[in-house]
């Protein structure tokens, strides 16, 4: 939808396998074309973008590496990359080039029906590379998420995988725990902190199962670095620290705001 509206004169075929998808996407505008057939296609694409859970990418860089035009781009919209980039080195024939995009734009809510041409307006989009990736593949993914309203940054897979443990993984996992730690019959007493808190655990299982077990190391971590912080806290409270408490209610506190203070307002530039 996002990519009709910022290039009016692209074709965008889009492939679901359940029909009830391709009716919706169909009624929704949100591709030219919408098909069954997912090596039909990528047959004659210029960019190919993975939009499925992230377990399915190994398969389908498989099913569609024969069917790829020479100097074709494939990249993917998923969110761990180290993984995804060593499926498209094995799968993809050197033909085609890979780059691994993470647009932080979308909510909880899963489906085409969900699906807004504003989704990427002043959203952040990682691009992730290697030093075997294509320079040029890298500039043309810039200019066209650029162009759909983000803010690209450059990172390796690792970098990315890392850093995304810790601010969006790890943050999925804490809601879950929050969720879970809670009676079903008291959570009706829950009022709007404890909703927004726990929003992201409404998030489809199946696809963030993919996120964590794509990530294991890194996420494995950054739940032993929250178990600790909850463990120094537990420590204080239980031995009435006052002044202790608030110290690390504030730098939570000074931490939130000078993220929410501190929002991008300038375009990396790739030259």
């Amino acid at each position: 939808m996002a990519v009709l509206r910022s290039f009016t004169q692209v074709k965008v075929v889009g492939y679901a396998h359940r029909p009830s998808t391709r009716d919706k996407a169909g009624r929704l505008s949100i591709a030219t074309q919408v098909v069954d057939n997912l090596v039909e296609s990528v047959a004659e694409a210029d960019l190919v973008i993975l939009a499925s859970p992230i377990c399915t990418f190994e398969k389908i860089f498989s099913d569609i590496a024969g069917a790829l035009p020479s100097g074709c781009i494939v990249t993917d919209v998923g969110s761990t990359k180290m993984l995804p980039h060593r499926w498209a080195a094995e799968r993809l024939p050197k033909s085609v080039y890979y780059v691994g995009s993470h647009p932080i734009a979308g909510s909880e809510q899963r489906g085409v029906e969900f699906a807004r041409d504003d989704l990427f307006e002043r959203a952040m989009c990682i691009l992730t590379t290697t030093k075997a990736t294509d320079r040029r593949a890298v500039q043309i993914l810039n200019g066209f998420w650029s162009e759909l309203g983000c803010f690209v940054q450059l990172m390796t897979p690792a970098e990315h995988d890392r850093i995304y443990a810790s601010v969006s993984h790890l943050p999925h996992v804490m809601a879950v725990a929050l969720i879970n730690a809670n009676r079903r019959a008291d959570l009706k007493f829950a009022g709007k902190g404890f909703i927004d808190t726990s929003r992201i655990a409404s998030g489809p299982a199946n696809i963030w199962a993919d996120v964590l077990l794509t990530n294991t190391r890194n996420v494995a971590k950054g739940i032993d670095r929250a178990i600790a912080e909850l463990m120094r806290l537990k420590k204080e409270i239980r031995n009435e620290n006052r002044s202790q408490i608030v110290k690390m209610l504030e730098s939570a506190r000074d931490k939130r705001n000078e993220l929410i203070s501190s929002k991008i307002t300038n375009k990396e530039i790739i030259s």
